[in-house]
């Protein structure tokens, strides 16, 4: 039997699924470690697999029409969809993978940390109160999509005496109710919160949710933190927001653009902290997201239902 030919997007998958998916297809890397566009376009031609590593680059018509008609799987190593084009995959019927669930952990306790490291201890100034913000204990703490990694931001905060917890969304979380976080309009908790967690996924809707609007409706004390995507951000009107006082700091584990520009001003503002993505960096979390994403390309290549499968194609391949 002939074995199926996968393209791996990028060389900088964990080794343990690297070789797991060597043992059942043969594979294909680039030559180079950030390979561009037009070299992964070079690569797709006559794939039964493809293992996509990189939010970054869009997954569209382009790519898949570059892949031809024995395409029969798609799998990323990573939870979001954002980076894919959904629609031309349902209208090819090709299943799609990704990795829910297993990074929530590890970016619940970078958004802790986060917090911390952006509280009044960080950003006080030593010879006035006037910048002076708001402790952890007894304070307000608002989380912008209650799914998994918001329920675990919640959990986490219950050690720290917070007084009051507000969550939005689509709807009310019943899980919510274990953590006394109560379910009100975004504007309300934006307006109440002196920490704001932005643990949504990326949508149209979400798209640069946080602008100047909404920075104008925060507090002058009021923090955010965001360990969802950069792209939820308007990055000019935060940085606006962020030196002209409209709110007192930023904790960022994204940006809209990554690796973030050396030039960037938000570099080289005193009241924000910036870390380059880090919240599924430890190698346990990596580990099984990149096995996760394998066992899923090779499941729907197999023409079997993913063990994390985004949707349903309409027939079997």
């Amino acid at each position: 039997m002939r074995r199926p030919k996968v393209l791996v997007t990028h060389r900088q998958v964990q080794p343990v699924a690297l070789e797991r998916l060597k043992r059942e297809c043969d594979v294909i890397l680039p030559d180079v470690d950030f390979p561009t566009r037009a070299n992964i376009l070079d690569l797709c031609p006559g794939i039964d697999g493809l293992l996509w590593t990189s939010y970054k680059m869009k997954l569209d018509h382009e790519i898949l029409q570059a892949a031809g008609p024995k395409l029969k799987a798609v799998s990323l190593t990573m939870n979001g969809v954002d980076c894919v084009d959904l629609d031309e995959l349902i209208s090819r019927n090709i299943p799609l993978g990704h990795t829910p669930h297993i990074p929530n952990e590890a970016v619940a306790d970078l958004a802790i940390g986060l917090m911390i490291t952006a509280s009044s201890a960080i950003f006080s100034s030593h010879d006035s109160d006037s910048h002076a913000g708001t402790c952890i204990q007894g304070s307000t703490v608002g989380i912008v999509g209650f799914g998994g990694i918001g329920e675990l931001i919640a959990k986490r905060l219950q050690g720290f005496d917070v007084q009051t917890m507000l969550y939005c969304g689509h709807s009310v979380k019943e899980n919510a109710k274990k953590f006394n976080a109560q379910f009100v309009a975004r504007e309300e908790l934006l307006r109440r919160s002196d920490y704001v967690f932005i643990a949504c996924p990326l949508t149209p809707d979400s798209l640069r949710m946080f602008n100047r609007e909404t920075f104008l409706i925060m507090k002058p004390t009021s923090v955010i933190i965001n360990v969802a995507r950069g792209a939820i951000v308007d990055e000019q009107a935060l940085m606006d927001a962020l030196k002209s006082g409209r709110i007192r700091a930023a904790a960022l584990d994204t940006v809209t653009t990554e690796p973030i520009p050396a030039d960037s001003e938000l570099f080289h503002l005193p009241n924000c902290v910036i870390i380059p993505h880090l919240g599924t960096a430890t190698k346990k979390t990596r580990d099984q997201m990149a096995l996760r994403a394998v066992d899923n390309l090779i499941a729907g290549m197999r023409g079997e239902t993913m063990p994390s499968q985004y949707f349903k194609p309409k027939t079997a391949n």
